[in-house]
């Protein structure tokens, strides 16, 4: 599997601009060689449901780098279904990556911010969790509304102490994610397209 999407293009843009960068996922990409050639960027595999391997990327990159400065929270899954058809268990997985796993990363990176007087969330959400979104998508759109209030709760305890907190909330974007699957949704674009990272 190759690391793809928003969350690439951040840190890839990230990287360029001189940020020191790790990137997680929970599979290892397969440039794993090319995304680590340069001194500047990392990979850890990472699960960001579980604590545990949350934890344990964040010690490795403080350890190798020091305290965590910007946090991108961009993992994500969707799973297409009606809410009659959506089972118990996907909507736990939308939530536990797509909301819980953006907890678990924020919650490990905001107390080394907060004693160094700086630091910077961004979270990507989706359109979808401001409108609810397009057909089929009930637990990805309920998911990205609660990581966006996230987001906002960040945003107002954490400000005195320099920290600041922001959601995007993007449409369609054209991703592994969604690949082909909401095609039929375009002609609702204004400028007719999906968007890229």
């Amino acid at each position: 599997m190759r690391l793809g999407g928003i969350g690439r293009a951040i840190g890839d843009l990230l990287a360029a601009r001189g940020a020191l960068v790790c990137y997680v996922d929970i599979f290892e990409p397969t440039d794993i060689e090319v995304l680590q050639s340069s001194p500047r960027r990392r990979f850890a595999l990472c699960d960001v449901t579980s604590e545990e391997e949350v934890d344990k990327a964040f010690t490795r990159v403080e350890h190798e780098w020091g305290t965590v400065s910007i946090l991108v929270n961009n993992a994500g899954v969707l799973y297409l279904a009606t809410l009659e058809d959506t089972d118990r268990g996907t909507w736990e997985r939308t939530f536990a990556v797509n909301t819980t796993g953006a907890f678990l990363c924020a919650k490990r990176a905001l107390p080394g911010m907060a004693r160094q007087g700086y630091g910077r969330v961004i979270t990507i959400g989706s359109s979808a969790g401001k409108t609810g979104g397009v057909s089929r998508v009930g637990a990805y759109a309920a998911s990205k509304a609660a990581v966006m209030a996230l987001a906002k709760t960040i945003a107002s305890e954490y400000a005195a102490a320099g920290v600041t907190s922001n959601a995007l909330a993007p449409a369609l974007i054209e991703t592994d994610m969604i690949a082909g699957s909401l095609d039929q949704f375009v002609d609702r674009i204004p400028v007719g397209r999906l968007g890229t990272p």
